[in-house]
């Protein structure tokens, strides 16, 4: 999610009535070489998150499953997207956010101005860090979690080492998955809901929904979207599918079903993820809520959040056929 260096941030539509998504700035790797760039290393990085926000929150997640809390600090910020951006904030004020130990920055944007002066673009969540150089590596979601998938292998403890949400017989697969999956889903609920033009709103909403029912049918067979093993794929369509029914149902009328009544194996996998030992910690509902229909006001400009949390999680149990990685 984003803020922009200039402008009014509430109008994310373009003159077309659409929503077009800027492609991330910092597009830098860590890697396992000593002679890299940036090195993986122990306490060097550190990731500044959102909550919120769906594209912080696989990140959030793939640092959990591959035992990297330890090696890579992380900082949150403030639910409430205000005019300047994503704020820090004390536990005492906010509870889930921290203050930036690493910075002192005040908003997220002094991290960009930091690393570059004359930057123009979007002050974007996740922020992957590097306390050496005193700069971004990369404000990429999808790329800083290939870095933490691999990078950190030689530096996690045993248990989790070869551990990986990117196989190599499954690349093309999950590349494919991701594709229109991201087009239709992940970024399609926004398409939906910053339309500001009707055409644009039912393109990609019966888009959306036209991708769900296809999920829904693979999930009908498959325990996870590839089979039996948990991929990135999974982690990154979870994120999105968690918000849908108590957020983009309503608040991005992305309202044609919802996940709890309309799509039962839809459902079943999203209990069956976020029971996974690890990913309810990565989950924030209260930030999720408040952000979407508190920040938004040009959605809800009264700023009342809905009571529902969306489907319970936690009941029935469902547990993976076999060890899913």
């Amino acid at each position: 999610m984003s803020t922009t260096a200039s402008g009014d941030i509430t109008k994310w539509a373009a003159k077309d009535g659409k929503f077009h998504r800027q492609v991330s700035s910092f597009r830098d790797f860590v890697e396992p070489s000593p002679d890299a760039r940036f090195p993986a290393e122990a306490g060097r990085y550190h990731l500044y998150v959102s909550y919120a926000c769906p594209w912080a929150h696989r990140t959030l997640i793939v640092r959990k499953l591959k035992g990297l809390e330890s090696l890579i600090g992380v900082s949150v910020v403030h639910y409430l997207l205000g005019p300047n951006g994503w704020e820090f904030a004390s536990p005492d004020e906010v509870p889930g956010a921290t203050l930036d130990d690493i910075n002192g920055a005040k908003y997220i944007r002094e991290l960009y101005f930091k690393a570059e002066p004359n930057y123009s673009a979007r002050f974007t969540v996740p922020v992957l860090w590097d306390k050496k150089q005193n700069t971004i590596v990369s404000n990429e979601s999808s790329e800083i979690i290939r870095m933490f998938n691999t990078a950190f292998d030689e530096l996690v403890a045993p248990e989790y080492r070869g551990i990986t949400f990117y196989p190599d017989e499954l690349k093309e697969k999950i590349d494919d998955i991701n594709g229109w999956i991201y087009d239709t889903v992940n970024n399609g609920v926004y398409k939906a809901g910053f339309a500001s033009a009707q055409s644009a709103y039912e393109e990609n909403c019966r888009a959306l929904f036209e991708s769900l029912e296809r999920i829904e049918g693979i999930l009908s067979s498959n325990e996870f979207l590839l089979g039996t093993r948990l991929t990135e794929a999974d982690l990154r369509l979870f994120t999105t599918i968690l918000r849908f029914d108590p957020v983009y149902h309503g608040h991005f009328k992305c309202n044609l079903k919802q996940i709890a009544t309309g799509y039962p194996n839809i459902l079943r996998w999203m209990r069956e993820v976020y029971q996974l030992p690890g990913i309810k910690e990565t989950v924030n509902m209260e930030h999720i809520k408040k952000h979407y229909y508190m920040s938004h006001v040009q959605i809800n400009p009264t700023q009342v959040v809905p009571l529902s949390n969306g489907p319970d999680l936690d009941s029935p149990i469902v547990k993976p056929a076999a060890r899913p990685y």
